[in-house]
């Protein structure tokens, strides 16, 4: 008749089978993987680069975008780039980069901590893990019917 005797629930007792056109069912379920990745938002890499010798207020504005990026779930690459003989004074660079994570701190955590690659100096920021709800009391409703009463 063209079906299949499929086994559903191997652990019960006793084991379900069910018929089915097992081709179909392969068929449908490979459709639904497909459709939730669809959905499945993935977060992207947004790259913000710094120059070692950077005017505050042009830092200020660098670190917003880095900040709108790490809350809408984006990672972030920060790449800071030396030329000719900046390269003698990677410390600027490195207190640049603490002054970044400090400035982030609420928004991100350091994925991947700052490294020299050729004449760049890059460090990756991934967003905040998000506050649970439901931890340690929060965000439950109050049942007014026991207040005050003795169980």
């Amino acid at each position: 008749m063209g079906y299949d005797l499929v086994e559903v629930s191997p652990t019960a007792k006793p084991p379900v089978c069910k018929m089915m056109d097992f081709g179909k069912f392969m068929y449908e379920q490979s459709k639904k993987v497909h459709a939730m990745k669809q959905h499945q938002k993935s977060g992207q890499v947004k790259e913000v680069k710094f120059r070692p010798h950077i005017n505050g207020h042009d830092l200020d504005t660098k670190i917003n975008y880095v900040q709108r990026f790490l809350e809408d779930g984006n990672r972030a690459k920060i790449t800071l780039m030396f030329r000719g003989r900046e390269m003698i004074h990677t410390e600027v660079g490195k207190e640049l980069m603490q002054r970044i994570v400090v400035a982030t701190e609420p928004y991100g955590i350091v994925e991947v901590p700052s490294r020299m690659e050729g004449s760049n100096m890059t460090m990756t920021l991934a967003p905040a893990p998000a506050a649970k709800p439901g931890k340690a009391g929060q965000d439950r409703p109050e049942d007014p019917g026991t207040e005050g009463a003795d169980l």
